[in-house]
């Protein structure tokens, strides 16, 4: 048995009554593309952010690892570029910020407050 499913859709003759079909084939591509904006792009955008986070927070003295994979400590930091130092005998390599991987220097981020008020809103009910 040699079937051809492509050959088969192109030989009949079946051709859609209404328009419906078509307006169906643009539901699904919409919702195709509404699926992968959720799935890859905005997760992308959002790793990005965190990641231009930790290079605009960047001080002196913060332990940093490099895309390179060079590990370090920030001597200084300038407009576009950092000075780490990256071995015992203090040996310096400016860097580019955008090079900046991870900031292994753990600080505690200031916490959002939780509104009291409308927690107290919630008790009165």
């Amino acid at each position: 048995m040699n079937f051809n499913w492509f050959s088969w859709v192109a030989s009949s003759n079946s051709a859609p009554a209404e328009g419906g079909n078509m307006w169906m084939s643009i539901g699904i591509f919409g919702l195709f593309i509404v699926v992968m904006y959720f799935v890859m792009i905005r997760p992308q955008r959002k790793k990005q952010k965190q990641e231009e986070a930790i290079r605009n927070n960047v001080q002196v003295g913060d332990e940093i690892i490099t895309v390179g994979g060079i590990y370090g400590r920030v001597v200084s930091i300038k407009d576009d570029s950092v000075v780490i130092e990256s071995s015992n005998d203090r040996s310096k390599n400016r860097i580019a910020k955008w090079a900046i991987q991870t900031n292994l220097s753990v600080r505690e981020e200031p916490k959002k407050e939780v509104k009291k008020e409308s927690k107290k809103n919630l008790d009165k009910e």
